[in-house]
């Protein structure tokens, strides 16, 4: 085992090659443009495809196409680029295809600009396009992080046939960090998962008696409804069981909740409250959506109010106030535009505002 310091835009590339991704279909956009770049390079060495799409909707159709055939996949785009790709993710949930769609996301909304932001959590969580759908969403907060969940990101779509989305932002993407590999191979520890049978896919009829169908098309009203209610069942299983988090201080009275970057610097704040004598806790979700509201009963004996930080103008904030559900104050904290929240500014709110109740809920 070595150290190696590598970028995170690269790191996500070089995760999903050595996780078996048979085919990339990109287009450019900031601040992802370097996995693109490395996946150009990197992915036909290891003889798998890339194409780069004459668009976001050309890219999204690529992978809707290569995962219908069984083909471990996957896209990745920033804000704009996403939504751009919304109507193929609804088909791909809508037809139960597996593929990994990566956001590196930027501020909003419209073009906005190219620094971080997390203000795509509800397009991510909600679904995005049309149609009762979800997309399980998951958001690393370090390059060690974006490793091992590129390679679960893969796993978890085939295991539950619907699209992952790995939800990071432009300071995880740009920033370089050290991370462990083993010394013969980058990334070989991460080729552990053999991709799942695709007896539904549609690659050919062979031997069958049949051929596999794949369509999200159902013009019978009850139809549609047996399809909805068989996807719903399959969110709900989802639901049971993919919920991530790590908790910092359970036992604390007060919690700030983030996730992705901002996580790390209220972990920083949590440890600088704690040489003060400050009883602060912290819960990081990991997986967005399904949220892990279970995260909150763990620690609901003590709370007396959470914080939610983010860097958008208020999302994830619903739903911790629908996991604390009345039981405790529930306050916000936030900067957009690709303004990172500073601890000392976060301090301030938890000293003048959280531990003084003052503040008005949000």
């Amino acid at each position: 085992m070595r150290r190696i310091l590598i970028k995170g835009n690269e790191a996500i590339g070089e995760a999903a090659i050595q996780a078996g991704c048979e085919a990339y279909f990109g287009y450019p956009i900031t601040p992802q443009n370097e996995l693109t770049e490395y996946m150009s390079e990197k992915l036909p060495q290891y003889g798998g495809r890339f194409i780069q799409a004459e668009s976001e909707v050309g890219a999204i159709n690529m992978l809707l196409g290569a995962a219908a055939s069984g083909a471990r996949a996957m896209t990745s785009s920033s804000g704009p680029g996403i939504s751009l790709k919304q109507e193929g993710i609804s088909y791909m949930t809508g037809m139960e295809l597996p593929a990994l769609i990566v956001n590196v996301v930027r501020g909003g909304p419209g073009l906005g600009g190219i620094a971080p932001a997390q203000s795509d959590y509800f397009q991510a969580t909600r679904g995005g396009g049309h149609g009762d759908y979800r997309v399980i969403t998951l958001a690393p907060a370090n390059i060690q992080e974006i490793i091992d969940l590129t390679s679960e990101c893969f796993w978890l779509a085939e295991l539950y046939r619907n699209p992952v989305m790995l939800y990071a932002d432009a300071v995880l993407g740009q920033m370089m960090e050290p991370v462990n590999v083993k010394s013969d191979n980058l990334f070989s520890k991460y080729r552990t998962r053999d991709k799942l049978p695709k007896v539904w896919a549609a690659s050919g009829q062979k031997n069958r008696s049949y051929v596999n169908k794949l369509t999200s098309l159902y013009l019978e009203p009850e139809e549609l409804e047996k399809h909805n209610l068989k996807l719903n069942k399959k969110y709900d299983v989802i639901k049971k069981k993919e919920k991530r988090f790590e908790i910092i201080n359970p036992g604390a009275k007060y919690f700030l909740v983030a996730y992705g970057i901002v996580s790390r610097i209220c972990k920083l704040v949590v440890k600088n409250a704690r040489e003060r004598g400050l009883n602060i806790g912290l819960i990081r979700p990991i997986s967005l959506w399904p949220f892990p509201d279970i995260a909150f009963e763990n620690v609901m004996d003590n709370a007396r109010s959470f914080l939610c930080v983010e860097m958008s103008m208020g999302q994830m904030i619903e739903d911790v106030k629908l996991a604390v559900d009345g039981r405790a104050q529930v306050f916000f904290y936030g900067r957009s535009g690709g303004v990172l929240p500073k601890p000392n500014d976060i301090m301030s709110v938890i000293e003048d505002k959280m531990l003084k109740g003052e503040m008005i809920e949000t």
